[in-house]
Order: structure tokens, then C-alpha cells, then sequence
């Protein structure tokens, strides 16, 4: 019976069991057959992008040697990752209230598991979905109460219709490194999937596979070609050209020839001596040089389409050859990258969180981007001032709310409208 029969059978209340592992085989090759598994390099290599027009393979690994690439995802991953998220009780007419003591605070903010601190975990689903298009986290619970997260590599993790297509189950295949693990099969209410762009009710688009397929490509090659073209002691092919009236017997080839790779050979961390050319010989360099290819104008475009790619700003990611139209101010550009970059993928998140934990209105997770949105000191405490209320106008925030933002403690009487701090309104 196949796995999706058995799957099939789990679905509809007919439990097949778990399918076994191949067990590893000794006395086998460097990589056994039974090693390359879901979610390993080997994996990858057999089952990753196809190459274009002959251009590099783009895997996880190999893109992330591209420091473009490598720079726009640890900026999304590590600024989502800085972000507290805080939980809030919500009223029938919507008002809100901070959740301080609730236990699940823990768990988004500090530790996913004993395997995942919570910043690791952010960042490893933030990265999954910006190469793989899914983040999958495995939620922990203590019955029924969400008691961690387990973050799984999306190709571990086989969404699977259910019969009638109202719902999804998930395969989750072992971990390449433990041959123990068996196949498990979760439903969805046990499964933190956070779905991208293109998500078609079971899975979303890869940015790998899709939009970094023909890029990503095109700057590995660029990439390895400068490096050889550098470890070539950054000089172009060259032929020897000689006289017409020149004649060479099979001994002097021989000698040019032992010429040449002396000239090429590194001893004791020198280059070799320059060659000696008789007879009228003539050096011609018969590719174009280094400024004349646009080597470095060819890397350059390819910074800024992956950075068009992730909808991250070039100069974000030390790319400053062209101006930015996000205003010159640390708050201004703070709060662009919040709505512009990152705010999609904290939807999703809050999202996915809020239905699979919750499941109602009146609790919800939230991230809080004001740490990424503040101003300068000056300003922001221009803002305090007018939020508590100046003479003669209405306050909108206590003192207590205003200390919170800045993590200060709560002072006497500072939860209420009145008093020292908080202007009233004259009458």
C-alpha cells in the first residue's frame, strides 16, 4: 500500500500505522541511498531548481553564497526576529488589553522548545518562507493548550488535501540525521503553516524555484567567474603570436610550453618569473579585460534584482549607487521598512497564529514594530508630550502607557488621565 493510500485511510478514521525508515546501509558509498532523505543536501541536489540555459544550480546552500541574497534574508529574518510579539484580551466593542502573565508569552518570545530559542525559530520560518514559499512549525500542546513550536524544513513537510478538500493533513517526513524517526502524519490544527505568495490551498510558489531560479543563477556565475578570473591573478587569455618567417620544431613548442606553466605556477607564495619570448614572439590578449567585460556592472544589476525580488531597498543592504526615495530620516526609513517590507510577512504570522492558537476574537498575538518605527529622541518625546496632552488639549495616553513603550516602570496614579503628566481639557 502506498503512503498516499495509507494517508487516504488516516483521513477517514482507518489508521494504517507508520511507515518505517530505511535503515541505513553499511559498506555502502559515501552518500547510501538510504541517506539522501527529505530536507537533506543530497535531497536538494536531486530535487532542487533546474539549471538554466546551463547556468549554476540555485539550492538553498548555493544561494545564500551570494551575499546579496545572504544580506536580504538576514535583514527580514533578523529584524522579525528582534520583534517582541505581545498578546491582548479583545471586548466585545474592541477594546483591547496587554495579556502580561499569559503563559504563551514565553513561548513566542523566548523559547519555541528546548531544541528552539525563539529568536533561532523566528528566523529559521522567516528564511523558509523566503526560499520555500511555506513556514511549517509543529505546535506542541498540552491538551489543549499550546505548549511550544517545533520549526520544520518545508520540504520535510507534504501538505495533503483531505477527501473532500476541506481540510489538510501533513506529512512530516524524519529528519535526515535521525534514522529512528518514522513518518508522521499531523492534521492541520497540530501544523503552523504560514502560507506565501501563490499559495494555491495546499502550497505557495518557491522563490528558489520561481524568481531566484534565473538570477540567482546568472549571479553564481558571476560570482564564479570572478573568482577564477582573480585566481587567475586577474589576467585574461592570452595566445603568442609569432612571425610568419617563424619556424618552431617540437623542442622549442616544448619549451614554450614549459614557459607558460611556470608562468602560471605559484611557488613559495610568488608568482614565477617573467617568460623570456625569442624569435619575435608577441603576447595578444584574446579576451576582452576586466572593465571592458562590466564584470562589476553585471554584478551590481544582479544586487539590485534580488533586491527587487525581496522588495527590499539596495541600500538596506550596502547597495548605495542610487538614492533612496524613503525620506533621509532614521524614523521615516524605519517606517517604510515595516510597511513595506516586513508587514506582509507579520500578517501572515499573526494570522496563522491567531486561528491555530486561539480560535476566536477574543484573544490575539500581535507583533510590536515600535522599537523598528521610533524616532530620534528629540522627536519621540515631542510626541510623548503631545499624546499625554499639552494645555488645553485631550490626552490620548497615560503616563504608564507612554513609560511602557520605553520598558520604564509604572508610577503612582500613572494609569489614570488626571494629575501631573496628563493635561485635561479647559473647560
Amino acid at each position: 500500500m502506498s503512503l498516499r493510500e495509507r494517508v487516504g485511510r488516516w483521513l477517514i478514521g482507518d489508521d494504517a500505522g507508520r511507515a518505517d525508515p530505511v535503515a541505513p546501509v553499511n559498506n555502502m558509498a559515501d552518500v547510501p541511498i538510504s541517506t539522501i532523505r527529505r530536507g537533506s543536501e543530497m535531497f536538494e541536489i536531486f530535487t532542487g531548481v533546474p539549471s538554466v540555459a546551463g547556468l549554476p544550480v540555485v539550492t538553498e546552500r548555493s544561494a545564500l553564497t551570494i551575499s546579496a541574497i545572504w544580506s536580504c534574508v538576514s535583514l527580514i529574518a533578523g529584524a522579525i526576529s528582534t520583534l517582541p510579539m505581545n498578546l491582548y484580551s479583545r471586548a466585545p466593542d474592541g477594546e483591547r488589553t496587554l495579556r502580561e502573565s499569559d503563559d504563551l508569552w514565553w513561548t513566542l518570545n523566548e523559547e519555541f522548545c528546548p531544541r528552539w530559542v525563539a529568536s533561532a525559530g523566528w528566523e529559521w520560518l522567516v528564511m523558509s518562507r523566503l526560499f520555500e514559499g511555506d513556514a511549517f512549525a509543529r505546535i506542541l500542546r498540552k491538551g489543549s493548550a499550546v505548549s511550544g513550536l517545533v520549526p520544520l524544513h518545508p520540504r520535510r513537510v507534504e501538505p495533503v488535501p483531505w477527501k473532500d478538500g476541506s481540510r489538510l493533513a501533513y506529512i512530516v517526513y524524519p529528519e535526515p540525521e535521525l534514522a529512528d524517526q518514522k513518518i508522521e502524519v499531523l492534521d492541520q490544527d497540530d501544523m503552523l503553516h504560514v502560507p506565501g505568495l501563490g499559495f494555491n490551498g495546499t502550497r505557495s510558489l518557491s522563490p528558489l524555484r520561481h524568481a531566484l531560479q534565473n538570477v540567482g543563477g546568472v549571479a553564481l556565475a558571476a560570482q564564479n567567474y570572478a573568482g577564477q578570473f582573480f585566481a587567475n591573478q586577474a589576467r585574461p587569455d592570452y595566445a603568442l603570436v609569432s612571425p610568419v618567417e617563424a619556424k618552431f620544431d617540437k623542442e622549442k613548442i616544448e619549451y614554450l610550453r614549459s614557459q607558460i606553466e611556470e608562468q602560471h605556477a605559484l611557488r613559495n607564495g610568488q608568482a614565477s618569473k617573467p617568460m623570456l619570448l625569442t624569435g619575435g614572439m608577441d603576447i595578444k590578449t584574446i579576451t576582452l579585460p576586466n572593465k571592458d567585460a562590466e564584470l562589476a556592472l553585471t554584478r551590481q544589476l544582479q544586487i539590485e534584482e534580488i533586491a527587487r525580488i525581496y522588495n527590499v531597498p539596495p541600500f538596506m543592504i550596502g547597495h548605495n549607487e542610487k538614492t533612496t526615495s524613503w525620506g533621509s530620516g532614521v524614523a521615516e526609513m524605519g517606517t517604510a521598512f515595516v510597511r513595506y517590507v516586513l508587514r506582509r510577512h507579520l500578517n501572515a504570522f499573526q494570522n496563522e497564529i491567531n486561528r491555530k492558537f486561539f480560535r476566536t476574537a477574543s484573544r490575539l498575538a500581535e507583533f510590536d514594530t515600535f522599537e523598528l518605527e521610533r524616532a530620534d529622541l528629540k522627536t519621540l518625546f515631542e510626541t510623548f508630550r503631545s499624546a499625554l496632552g499639552r494645555a488645553g488639549e485631550t490626552p490620548i495616553l497615560t503616563r504608564d502607557e507612554v513609560r511602557r513603550l520605553i520598558n520604564y516602570g509604572r508610577t503612582t496614579g500613572g494609569d489614570s488621565f488626571e494629575g501631573p503628566g496628563n493635561a485635561q481639557p479647559a473647560a
